[in-house]
């Protein structure tokens, strides 16, 4: 494998702390801050039965409707075996419900139940002082400019990713 690539030391590797000018450095950054973000969401989550990949296909169902599990998957980056856990799951516990989809006798849309819409509100109380921690140590508009930041980098203009 090494033959084929040209042999040259850079000054600048990757090394997962801040600082680090490495090419990986956006990347793992994001990553780090990816992980604070989600053990913040799982905490404001826990006391209300469900985990953050439920919360993701909720959000969605609250969205956008009810929507057949292959969208489901799509929308929250899971495959078809972790979208049916997660929906199995939801089921257990009253928050949604699967249905035939008129026309398709093998797709299943799935649609929130009015406990996941109260579970989903209720989560949304429980955050805030949760979220607020996130950003304690920003100064004043750095929120709303790293949120504006973030925005543009997810979702770049003319749909490039």
């Amino acid at each position: 494998m090494t033959a084929d690539v040209p042999h040259r030391t850079t000054s600048s590797r990757a090394t997962d702390r801040p600082g680090d000018t490495s090419p990986f450095a956006l990347g793992l950054l994001l990553r780090q801050a990816h992980w604070r973000a989600a053990s913040v969401m799982t905490e404001a989550l826990r006391p209300l039965g469900i985990e953050l990949r439920h919360f993701a296909v909720l959000i969605v169902l609250v969205d956008r409707g009810p929507t057949v599990q292959r969208d489901l998957a799509s929308a929250t980056g899971s495959d078809k075996a972790g979208i049916m856990r997660v929906v199995d799951d939801l089921e257990r516990k009253g928050l949604a419900f699967r249905k035939a989809v008129p026309g398709d006798r093998r797709a299943r849309a799935v649609e929130i139940t009015p406990e996941g819409v109260e579970l989903f509100d209720a989560a949304h109380v429980a955050a805030p002082p949760l979220a607020e921690r996130l950003v304690a140590d920003l100064e004043p508009g750095e929120p709303e400019l790293l949120m504006d930041l973030l925005t543009r980098f997810a979702y770049p203009a003319g749909g490039q990713a």
